[in-house]
């Protein structure tokens, strides 16, 4: 690729990380290095499982715990995903990326767990052939005006509000 874009996946419906990684898989397919770094995650999901069918070109590096944040981030959080920006911002200077998808990273963003300006500042300084793929809820008006790409996926209608519990091998 001589040229390398930003893509948003935001908003309050199902897909945001379902549409990253099938980008990354499309990448992989293609002989593309790919990083996937996951922040606020640490399980092992089945989509990692996946991916690690793809371990010739595609590395996985998780910056959280087992759960996900649901109530005021603790300082471990804050320092998986500091740890995980560092690392980002290594693998990006490495040059051996072509595709680098920060899942996750607006909700590290909406939880303060690194600024709006350190993640511009990585966007800014990539490897001008490297396309960004970031995903999460409520991005912010500064990467959307980044972004060159922005899907907003938007829930109408979800099996979970009426207690469907995420199911292996769908939502996880």
């Amino acid at each position: 690729m001589k040229r390398g874009y930003v893509q948003v996946y935001t908003g309050n419906g199902k897909g945001k990380t379902t549409a990253a990684l099938g980008c990354a898989i499309r990448a992989a397919g293609a002989g593309l290095n790919v990083l996937v770094a996951q922040f606020v995650k640490g399980a092992k999901y089945n989509e990692i499982r996946a991916l690690e069918r793809f371990s010739n070109n595609v590395t996985v590096r998780q910056y959280g715990r087992t759960c996900f944040i649901k109530r005021r981030p603790e300082q471990k959080d804050i320092d998986d995903a500091r740890r995980g920006l560092q690392d980002v911002r290594e693998c990006l200077n490495s040059g051996l990326y072509d595709v680098v998808v920060l899942d996750e990273a607006n909700i590290a963003l909406y939880y303060s767990l690194f600024t709006v300006r350190e993640l511009l500042e990585i966007i800014d300084n990539r490897p001008q052939h490297c396309e960004i793929i970031i995903t999460g809820r409520y991005a912010p008006k500064e990467i959307l005006d980044v972004a060159d790409l922005v899907t907003e996926m938007k829930e109408v209608k979800h099996y979970y509000s009426k207690g469907v519990n995420a199911r292996d091998g769908i939502e996880r």
